[in-house]
């Protein structure tokens, strides 16, 4: 893996991470968080470890991706698995994130402590300042450092510095948790994740990129990008995404007309709410 990447935010970032004698990355697989979890490797080697929370939020296929990719960056991965949801989360309020990321990152920061680990580091980035990102609140509370954000590197520069590196991820569609997935206010059930989860994952094989379906009960609402609607309007595709939905668990198929929008539930909430549960 190429590690000589001349750019003064990069070389900052090294920098700084060079600070830690020993680190957790709170690790999902994603873009941001490989791109860090590399990055540490680099500046810390051996000195890092991964640590995944394997909650009903988190999908197989991102935890099958975040086992390959410690693999590939030779890095230690502690994966604690959370069979259920948190009670607080199970009514799905509006600051969902704060609780969720609260627990979550207490977990990995107990688990870094059992090793002997001090400093925990997650992957938010300069760009989730411009979206409503209550879990960040409880990442300073709970005492997690956010080098990529402190560093002021952005989602576009994680990418190329990701190509740069030689990961996999560089291209990799971002992909929130299923929480994400559900309306505020409406119940969380493990039978929804889960129908979401294997919808996700089909429209994927098909060759969607940027897909979300939200589940609204027994309503899918499937966003993607407006250039991808003619496809679903039309047979015979049309009829094998109804007819896999359907088989999951859902019985009435809808495409959003909006198009794919990153967090498309939080436009429903007013700026009073945001700044209530923002840093």
């Amino acid at each position: 893996m190429n590690t000589d990447i001349k750019d003064k935010k990069y070389e900052c970032l090294i920098k700084s991470l060079k600070n830690f004698t020993r680190v957790a990355v709170a690790f999902s697989g994603g873009v941001d968080s490989s791109f860090l979890l590399a990055a540490a490797k680099n500046a810390v080697g051996d000195n890092v470890i991964a640590v995944t929370v394997d909650s009903p939020a988190f999908p197989r296929f991102e935890l099958e991706d975040s086992i390959k990719l410690c693999k590939l960056l030779r890095v230690r991965h502690f994966i604690i698995k959370e069979v259920n949801i948190e009670e607080s989360l199970k009514h799905n309020p509006v600051n969902r994130c704060y609780h969720c990321k609260k627990t979550e990152f207490g977990t990995i920061k107990a688990k870094a402590a059992e090793i002997g680990i001090n400093f925990v580091l997650d992957g938010s980035n300069a760009d989730d300042l411009q979206d409503f990102r209550p879990g960040m609140k409880a990442s300073r509370e709970i005492g997690v450092m956010s080098p990529l954000l402190d560093a002021g590197i952005t989602k576009d520069e994680i990418r190329s510095f990701s190509k740069l590196l030689g990961l996999p991820t560089w291209d990799k569609p971002s992909y929130a948790c299923l929480y994400s997935r559900i309306p505020y206010g409406q119940e969380i059930k493990k039978e929804d994740l889960e129908k979401v989860e294997k919808s996700e994952r089909f429209l994927f094989r098909l060759g969607f990129k940027n897909i979300r379906v939200r589940c609204h009960g027994d309503l899918a609402r499937i966003e993607t990008d407006p250039s991808d609607h003619s496809k679903l309007f039309t047979d015979p595709l049309r009829t094998e995404v109804v007819s896999g939905l359907k088989s999951f668990g859902f019985s009435f198929i809808t495409i959003d007309l909006m198009g794919y929008r990153p967090g498309s539930f939080n436009e429903q909430l007013s700026a009073a709410i945001r700044s209530n549960f923002t840093l």
